[in-house]
């Protein structure tokens, strides 16, 4: 028999079976179920901070050749690092905050009269919006990106025996240890910061108008509480500016009282700096849920119902819609836009009027000599 020398070509790749699947793990990691984006938000945080220790003060005398006699020449020790806390734009959850932290100690103090190098601090990023207590009190309201709050200062480096040099004491041989970092223990609460708040009751459609007016991609499906976390969405203008609309969780009656989701998403409408109430036209008498929803917010706190605000009728695109829509006019003193969220009818509405709202913030803030929040 004759030997048959068989060459197998290795198998042929495909430049664009790699893209597709790239394309496809890109895709599976984009879409993160509501689910799944509550193990990474994270609104409130139990937080214990200790500053670094001191370091200890040196102990040694100086010596050299024809000089037996040259005195005490221990330096002080470095202080230790603080651990502070520092507002940070990118930051959007608390949920990347340990529950402890330490500042860095202080070095000892060395012979010649050397001092141990002070601490490094440990800097903590929270996002903006964070508030600090203790023990129930309020302690720092980190509000403007860069704000910083030392939460637990280093203690103080000891003193090395070259401090106690004196005339009656020429050689003296005791130190100082350094002192421990201040510990405490605090709760870190997050309010979402946003130029305007999206609120109505489950369903309404906040999340798809959300969707709508920004690239936000909160999740949208036909059953209550999609939303389980706040969504802040961005909405771009010509003239670059920038303005924050926030999807609050939907509320119910009695959330005040904390039914529902209640308190736990009701304290992020404080930040906001006007309100857009989010009703849905196809329900029998939809001005009632703009009542109710006044009523939640007025009892949760005084005046936050009263801050400038518009009413979004949606659903437009129904035909149950289209009647309810004069009789809410009539019954409702706010401005009316009425939209549909998923078909895109009269967006344009929204847009302008948001922007007045942003453009008259912005002037208020100005006029009392204070900057606005911007995105």
């Amino acid at each position: 028999w004759k030997p048959v020398l068989l060459l197998l070509s290795p198998p042929a790749f495909s430049t664009t079976c790699a893209r597709c699947a790239k394309d496809r793990r890109l895709r599976q990691k984009r879409a993160i179920s509501e689910r799944q984006l509550t193990r990474y938000f994270v609104d409130q945080r139990k937080v214990r901070v200790v500053g670094g220790q001191g370091g200890g003060g040196g102990h040694s005398f100086y010596s050299e050749p024809r000089k037996v006699f040259g005195g005490p020449d221990g330096g002080n020790g470095g202080d230790g690092g603080h651990v502070i806390l520092k507002a940070d734009q990118q930051m959007k959850s608390l949920s990347s905050v340990f529950p402890f932290y330490q500042g860095f100690h202080g070095e000892r103090g060395g012979s010649k009269n050397c001092y141990g190098a002070n601490g490094a601090h440990m800097y903590v990023k929270v996002p903006v919006g964070t508030l600090v207590k203790e023990d129930g009190r309020v302690v720092a309201d980190l509000t403007e990106h860069g704000e910083e709050y030392i939460a637990a200062y280093g203690g103080a480096g000891g003193k090395g025996n070259r401090f106690f040099l004196s005339n009656e004491n020429r050689a003296p041989t005791f130190f100082t240890p350094g002192e421990p970092g201040q510990e405490r223990v605090l709760q870190l609460e997050l309010k979402t910061t946003a130029h305007a708040g999206l609120v109505g009751f489950p369903n309404a459609g906040k999340s798809s108008l959300l969707r709508a007016i920004s690239r936000a991609k909160p999740a949208v499906a036909a059953y209550p509480f999609t939303t389980l976390n706040p969504h802040v969405g961005i909405v771009h203008y010509q003239d670059y500016e920038q303005v924050a609309v926030a999807d609050i969780p939907g509320l119910i009656k009695g959330a005040h009282q904390n039914r529902g989701l209640g308190m736990a998403f009701l304290k992020h409408t404080e930040r906001c700096r006007f309100l857009l109430y989010v009703v849905d036209l196809s329900v029998p008498q939809p001005w009632i849920q703009l009542q109710d929803l006044k009523y939640e917010l007025e009892a949760y706190e005084k005046g936050l119902s009263e801050r400038p605000c518009a009413v979004i009728g949606n659903k437009i695109d129904l035909a149950q819609s289209r009647i309810n829509l004069p009789l809410l006019r009539e019954q409702v003193a706010e401005r009316v836009i009425a939209l549909s969220a998923l078909t895109g009818d009269n967006l344009e509405e929204l847009l302008l009027h948001l922007r007045e709202l942003y453009d008259t913030y912005v002037k208020t803030q100005q006029s009392r000599g204070q900057s606005p929040v911007k995105w």
